[in-house]
């Protein structure tokens, strides 16, 4: 493809023709929005406050715990276990002491 040497004022001419563009596309969708302002019916619903209603207090009643346990204390006699001596102590209580 051949480039074509365009001069300085054509550039500036480019530059001017594609600005003016830009704000014929800038204004017209100012002017769409503006027409769809002025056409859209008015909701008088969207002026209704609602109140909200309090939040409800939710009470839960417990019964009270009753205590059912009966602790029974046992006391009776217990024998000591007898303790079975090793060889080393039998020697000692005997007097053989090294």
């Amino acid at each position: 493809m051949s480039e074509e040497k365009e001069g300085f004022f054509s550039q500036i001419k480019n530059q001017i023709i594609t600005g003016v563009g830009v704000v014929i596309t800038a204004a017209g969708g100012l002017v769409v929005s503006n027409m769809e302002a002025l056409f859209t019916p008015k909701d008088d619903a969207a002026e209704v406050v609602i109140d909200q209603p309090e939040t409800p207090n939710i009470i839960i009643n417990i019964p009270e715990q009753k205590r059912d346990t009966v602790v029974k204390v046992i006391k009776e006699k217990v024998k000591p276990v007898p303790v079975k001596k090793t060889e080393t102590e039998k020697r000692k209580e005997e007097g053989y002491d090294w």
